[in-house]
Order: structure tokens, then sequence, then C-alpha cells
């Protein structure tokens, strides 16, 4: 077993334990969930998207991968989910950008976000961790308060393309756009996200 696959397995004992089956896919994803959100271009990486935990933050995709890696040891099968959206689109992304942002984003290719789609009662249900409670508080965000362990959740943009999914044997073509523009913005909006949570 290697070390990464020792911090997962201690990490599932802890929130599982004495859980009912739908008690810790719901724990589960509440823990997931309650990662702060930041875009770290260098943890969008099937081998080291573990690192969200130290770094006690991550984004869409490290925070999926270790929400399909925990449903995996409670016996969901979960695939990934992929949606294209626009960052610089108010309507798309349901932030309201400080100017600096909005600049920023205005100058973003296409982007792709990654979320879970976990068989539940035979049926593929879309579930997203991306949105960390503190970020309610801008009440334009779609925050998932609350899970069921059934429903659907919700979205933090709006797709503009086809869903597309794929299994997590191919987690390796999920990679993050890392040139100049795209990393001035991720700064600039984890700064913006981190002012909404203390705020």
């Amino acid at each position: 077993m290697t070390g990464s696959e020792q911090i997962i397995d201690k990490l599932f004992h802890e929130w599982t334990a004495g859980l009912s089956p739908l008690a810790a896919r719901i724990h589960v994803y509440e823990k997931v969930r309650d990662i702060p959100y930041a875009v770290m271009p260098e943890l969008i990486d099937e081998k080291r998207y573990i690192k969200i935990l130290q770094t006690g933050r991550g984004s869409c995709t490290p925070k999926h991968f270790l929400l399909a890696e925990m449903y995996r040891r409670l016996g969901l099968l979960t695939l990934f989910v992929v949606y294209p959206f626009r960052w610089g689109e108010r309507a798309e992304v349901f932030v309201d950008y400080p100017v600096k942002l909005r600049e920023l984003a205005q100058r973003q290719a296409v982007g792709y976000h990654l979320a879970c789609k976990v068989e539940i009662n035979g049926r593929l249900v879309t579930v997203d961790a991306t949105l960390d409670l503190p970020l309610a508080k801008l009440e334009m965000m779609p925050v998932n308060k609350t899970w069921d362990g059934y429903s659907e959740t919700l979205l933090p943009m709006t797709p503009v393309g086809e869903e597309m999914v794929f299994h997590p044997i191919e987690a390796f073509r999920m990679q993050a756009r890392a040139d100049a523009i795209s990393l001035a913005f991720y700064e600039e909006l984890n700064k913006t996200l981190e002012s909404i949570r203390k705020g």
C-alpha cells in the first residue's frame, strides 16, 4: 500500500466508521465539499490530488478525484463527468466578479468543470462537491448546503456544451490549463473567494 493509499484509507475509516451506507455517503460528501475551493493547477493530477488534504484547499478536479476514491471504497460505481463552461460570463459561473477578476476571466478560453456521476439505487446521479459552505455567503453561488444522499446536486456553473462522461481509469486525461493568463486568473479568483469567506 502506497503512502497516499494509507492516508486515504485512514481518512475513509475516520469519515465512515459506525455509519450506515446512506449516512456514510452523505458524510463523505460533506467532508469533501467543505474543503475550501481554490484553483491550484499542480493538484489537478490523478497522482497528486491527495495533496489537497495537506494544503487544505483544492478545485473541482482533485476534490472529485477524492470523492470518487472514497465512494469506490463504499462500493459505489462512480464515474467522472466533465462540463464545458466559460469563466468570463457571469451567467455561466454565478459570480459577480470584481473588475480585475472580470477582465482576467474574459480572457479565458472555455474551461472544463469536473464532477461525479454516482450509481445510487440503479441510476446515475450527478454529485458535485465543488463549493464549500462559507461561499454560500454570496447568495448567487449555488452551494449545496445539504444533500439527501439520493438526489442530483447543483452545479457551480452553467454548461455551454454537452456533458462528457469518463471512467476513473481515464483520470489521466483531466489536465489543468497552466498558461500565464490562466495562472493570473486563478490567483485572483482564489483571493476573491477567500475574501468572501472572511467577509
